[in-house]
Order: C-alpha cells, then sequence, then structure tokens
C-alpha cells in the first residue's frame, strides 16, 4: 500500500479549513496537517497533526513536515480588517504569498489556493484586486501544479461571526443562484462542502500545469471525488 498523500493547509481554523477536516475523516489515502494560529475543535475520528504557531514559524514547520501539497484557505474581511488596506494585506496576501514560498523553497511541489470569483488585478474593487494580485505572484513561484479556486459565495456555517448581510445572502442564495445563467453562472453560491471535496480531489491529480476553477470547475472536480476513492480501492 502507497503512503498516505501529506496535505498541509494554512487557514484550518476557516469554514473551508474546518470543513476539509471534517470530509477527511475515516480516510486512509491521505493525512492532514493543520497549522494555524490558535486551537479549533478537531472532529472525532480525525487521524492528523495540527501544530500550532505564529506565522513567523511556519517556514519552519513546512521545512520539517515536507508535505505533498500546501492548501492555503488563508483570508479574512474587509470588516475583519478594521477597512484597513494594510491589515487586510497582511493576511490575503502577505501572508499567503510568504507561506506559499516558504513551501516552495522547501520542496513542496504542488499548492491550491482558494482566491474568489471576479479577482482580477485591473479590478476598481480593492478586494478582487488584492486577490489578482495574489494570483499573478502565485503562477510565478513554480509549483509543478497549481490549482486556484474561485468560489462565489460560500455557504456553511460559521463559528462566531454574526455578520447580518452575509447570512442574508446564504439565506436568499438558493434563488439568487437560480436567475444566474452564462456569463453570470460563476457567481453562484459554493458550499463549503464541495469546496473541501473539490481539494481533496484536485490534491490526488497527478497532471502539471495552472489551473483555475470557476463554480461549475470546482463542482466538476469534487465530483471526480468518488471515483479517485474507487480507484485507490
Amino acid at each position: 500500500m502507497s503512503s498516505p498523500l501529506r496535505i498541509a493547509i494554512v487557514g484550518a481554523t476557516g469554514l473551508i479549513g474546518r470543513t476539509l477536516i471534517e470530509r477527511s475523516v475515516g480516510r486512509e489515502d491521505i493525512r492532514i496537517l493543520a497549522i494555524a494560529r490558535r486551537e479549533m475543535k478537531l472532529p472525532v475520528g480525525a487521524k492528523m497533526e495540527m501544530i500550532l504557531a505564529d506565522p513567523a514559524g511556519w517556514e519552519a514547520v513546512l521545512a520539517q513536515a515536507k508535505p505533498d501539497v500546501l492548501v492555503s484557505a488563508l483570508g479574512t474581511t474587509w470588516a475583519k480588517a478594521g477597512k484597513d488596506e494594510a491589515a487586510f494585506r497582511a493576511v490575503d496576501q502577505e501572508l499567503v504569498m510568504n507561506t506559499a514560498r516558504a513551501a516552495r523553497e522547501h520542496g513542496v511541489k504542488r499548492m491550491i489556493a482558494v482566491s474568489s470569483v471576479g479577482a482580477d488585478t485591473a479590478s476598481k474593487n480593492f478586494y478582487l484586486r488584492v486577490k489578482g494580485e495574489v494570483e499573478r505572484d502565485l503562477l510565478k513561484l513554480g509549483f509543478d501544479r497549481l490549482d486556484i479556486l474561485r468560489p462565489g459565495l460560500l455557504r456553511g456555517a460559521r463559528e462566531n461571526d454574526r455578520r447580518v448581510g452575509e447570512r442574508l445572502g446564504i439565506a436568499l442564495s438558493p434563488l439568487l443562484d437560480l436567475a444566474l445563467h452564462g456569463k453570470y453562472r460563476k457567481y453562484r453560491s459554493v458550499s463549503a462542502t464541495l469546496m473541501a471535496d473539490c481539494i481533496l480531489a484536485l490534491a490526488q491529480r497527478k497532471p502539471v500545469g495552472k489551473f483555475v476553477h470557476d463554480g461549475d470547475g470546482i463542482a466538476r472536480a469534487a465530483q471526480g471525488l468518488p471515483q479517485i476513492m474507487r480507484d485507490k480501492e
């Protein structure tokens, strides 16, 4: 039997990170290494490692762990950043890039990065412009395989998050999604479960290259996860 695929995830305490860990329970083909700044409750049955460290120490963790794949689900919000551009960039740009560079320097050849629908270096929207800049810079790092995910509104239960606007958007998303067709399909909402399954599927794909996945691409990748499991049986 081949060794389990080692997946290191930064941003493990967020919605996508927590869901990814939950969806990994019971799987023998992968091992999760969560790197985080604070503790989190792990699901029952999780077979994984969790290392708590200040971001300044993440490079040392990656150097020692030598994961096969780095997953970046790091991100904050404009409100949580205090509507301060520097504070927002510190997490969504600088921390993402510093972690990616450290992983690449220590031999990690594959990365999956969560971005956002509408990411564009030329966007007038600050949030989307930063996301576009990060995508551009990640492409320059030389990973053998880089998968960039561009979901729309993320659906799922967030911890200690009482943003009324987002909760309302999630509640209305089934109706709003029905109205989004053609070039607007990419703005449809995406569940955290679908995102997690997509990441698990993409982490096991071997072809090299640079790939960008919108909402439909995320769904297609997630649907390939059961087939991957059958192939391993």
